[in-house]
């Protein structure tokens, strides 16, 4: 009587336990090391030029994917390397299951100096697959308006060294085509390997 008792719980618990993997849950905002939006970003709709000089569709091109956006220059001293840096060093060690549903895209803040050639080869150093986009300087502020980031100003008279000054923060946008967190400067490699699974394996949207 006890053995029946036993083997018949076996359907039930392999029932349940199947019917608990099915959904991924989306994570929960502390769950997450990235800053969270109380109000999730859109993913805006937009085309620039890559550094191949093909039309770049931003919504089109990263739908279903994770998709980190930044803003940022080449002769950034600090935060954008940085950025690429610690990016692309996490998705190295990631399963392939995890990096290849991850795109990374960063928009220039410095179009005049940021040639294709340049900053092709710049994001190259850091991972083949990062995609650049280039466009004016004035299409670039809107885009960012749009995502609530400040607008990129040129700072020094000097048309070699001046410097930009733009947004820090990498926005994360997930496969429902809307950014739920972003990431500061000053994120670490550990803190993009804890989340980015856990942003791939969200299911923010579905039903």
């Amino acid at each position: 009587m006890k053995l029946s008792t036993r083997l018949s719980t076996v359907p039930l618990l392999a029932a349940i336990a199947t019917t608990g993997c099915i959904p991924d849950v989306p994570p929960r905002p502390e769950e997450l090391r990235g800053a969270s939006y109380s109000d999730p970003l859109e993913k805006p709709d937009f085309t620039l030029t890559t550094t191949d000089g093909d039309p770049f569709d931003f919504r089109a091109e990263t739908d279903g994917f994770v998709t980190l956006l930044f803003f940022g220059y080449t002769y950034c001293p600090d935060v954008c390397p940085i950025h690429m840096a610690n990016i692309a060093a996490v998705l190295r060690k990631l399963p392939p299951d995890v990096s290849r549903e991850v795109k990374v895209v960063m928009v220039t803040t410095d179009p005049d100096r940021d040639t294709p050639e340049r900053f092709g080869h710049w994001l190259a150093n850091f991972d083949p697959t990062f995609v650049g986009l280039i466009g004016s300087l004035d299409e670039v502020n809107e885009i960012q308006s749009r995502l609530r980031l400040p607008p990129a100003s040129r700072y020094g008279e000097d048309d070699n060294t001046y410097t930009v000054g733009h947004s820090a923060r990498v926005i994360a946008f997930t496969a429902d085509n809307r950014a739920h967190v972003g990431y500061p400067f000053g994120t670490r490699q550990n803190d993009w390997a804890h989340d980015l699974p856990l942003l791939v394996k969200s299911n923010w949207g579905a039903p």
